[in-house]
Formats: C-alpha cells, structure tokens, sequence
C-alpha cells in the first residue's frame, strides 16, 4: 500500500539466479577489463595521493623547526651561525620538496594541490622568515620558485646498467608554489614578524619594531588591494594580518610615548600585557 516498503527490482529474482548471473561472468571480457584497469589507476592515483600527504607534512614539520631556530637570533651571540643552521634545515626541506616534485611527473599538479599545500605554505614562512631577516625584505614568489628546481643526472638516478650517452642527460624537476600558496605563507609570516617585535622589544632593540611595523603595513596594504576579489582562504586571513599589525604598532606607540620612562627589561612585559587587552576586547581569548 502506500507509505509501504517499496520492493527492490532485484528482489524480484531469487538469490540461487543472481548468484549463478555472478558466477557466469566471464572475468576477461572487455567490460571486466576495462574496470580492472580504472580500479588499478584509482589505487595508484590513491597511493600518490597517500605519499604526498605524508611528504607535506614533514615539510610542515621541517618549517617549523626552521622558523623556531630562526627566532633565536635576535638573542643569539652570534647571529651567523643561526642563519647557516637555518640554511642546512631549508636544504633538507627542499630535498622532501624535490621528492614532491619528482612524485609530480607527468601529472597535473592542481589534481594533487590539497595533498601539498600545507607544506608549501609553511615552506614560505619559512623562507621568507629568513630572507626578512637577512634583508629586511620581501621575498618574490619567483626567487622561491628558482630554488626549487632541482636538476639530477641520470647515472646518479640508475643502478646496475649501462652507461652510455643517454645516461648523461640531466633531468631537471621543478615545483612551482602557486599564488595562492604563497599570499597564505606571507600572511602567516606576519605572525612571525610580530613574534620577531615581542623578542626585539625584550632584548632592548627598540629599532626593530619601527622596522617591522613599516613593513607590515606595506604587507596590509598589499592585501587589501585584493580585498574579496582573492580566494577565500585569503581574504580569511587578512583579519589575523591585521591584528598582527595592531600589536607591533602599538609596541611602537608605547616605545615613543613611554619608552624613556621604562626600564628595557620591563618593555616586553608592558607590551604582552597590552597585547592580552587587545586581545579581550575584540573576544580572542
């Protein structure tokens, strides 16, 4: 009746026929042949996609170890031997990227782009950390695609053959970071530098804010050019780019109104507790 179970067309036919239908199947037809090659490029496209994932996050957790060794440098002796460090770990970073690369030949790197983003994005940060550091300076996103193309001869990549002409063409891999990959890293970076003002601001440097609020507000008014014209993730971060820059400018604000009057050992803790206020009043903590 109605409202009643309604009974499956296959229902109709009993269980002993279907399962001789099953069993007369013949499994080198052109129609199996055809699905056991779609389930083999399903489990391998599944398997690049696996591998991919676990590559992005160790280049995730690479990055972070390099950013944390590179906030050292404000209160290191000497800020040299931070920034030789930090180039040996973005090397071995680079190494996983080149892995990426490598997994990418001959694919359409946008159908695997979630896999690996995280990692580019945290790769970024850390580059441009780094670079911020050694010129006061942004970054382009092409100088990071420059060093990410990776050339390999042959004769390094085979075992057990001949040698012969052809083994001593070099094969070249590069992975480009996309647009969008790097304005999310830049944006993260701001957390960075904003971390960058706390440890200047303890060390006594009273220089680097000034610096880094500058900065940051070329960075904000780069962002808002794009406004919600960008993708979303962009336009999402831009409220955590702006209060980055509320916090380093009003270290600044307290560095020129009452920087005479405190001592610079107690700078950092006047502008982390300011920080704390910012934060309540706008329902971040």
């Amino acid at each position: 009746g109605s409202g009643g179970f309604r009974k499956r067309k296959h229902d109709n036919f009993p269980h002993g026929q279907r399962r001789e239908e099953k069993e007369n199947v013949n499994p080198s037809s052109a129609l199996m042949t055809s699905f056991k090659s779609f389930q083999l490029e399903l489990d391998t496209r599944h398997d690049k996609y696996e591998r991919l994932v676990k590559l992005s996050r160790d280049i995730t957790i690479e990055s972070k170890r390099t950013i944390f060794l590179l906030h050292r440098f404000t209160s290191a002796p000497n800020g040299e031997e931070i920034l030789n460090e930090s180039e040996i770990k973005l090397d071995a970073v680079r190494r996983k990227i080149k892995q990426v690369a490598q997994e990418l030949i001959g694919e359409d790197m946008y159908q695997f782009h979630r896999a690996i983003s995280p990692g580019l994005q945290e790769y970024v940060e850390a580059v441009s950390f780094q670079y911020f550091i050694k010129t006061r300076s942004l970054i382009s996103v092409e100088e990071i695609n420059k060093q990410l193309i990776f050339t390999v001869e042959d004769r390094e990549e085979t075992t057990n053959t001949t040698s012969n002409s052809h083994d001593k063409q070099p094969h070249t891999w590069s992975l480009k970071v996309t647009p969008v990959d790097y304005l999310l890293g830049v944006a993260d970076l701001t957390g960075e530098l904003m971390r960058l003002c706390i440890s200047s601001v303890g060390n006594g440097d009273i220089d680097t804010p000034f610096e880094l609020s500058q900065f940051l507000r070329q960075i904000y008014d780069g962002f808002t050019f794009i406004g919600n014209t960008g993708p979303y993730e962009v336009s999402k971060k831009l409220y955590t780019l702006k209060q980055s820059l509320a916090k380093v400018e009003n270290a600044c604000y307290t560095l020129k109104v009452r920087g005479s009057e405190i001592p610079k050992h107690m700078l950092a803790d006047v502008f982390s507790t300011k920080t704390e206020l910012i934060d309540q009043e706008e329902g971040l903590s």
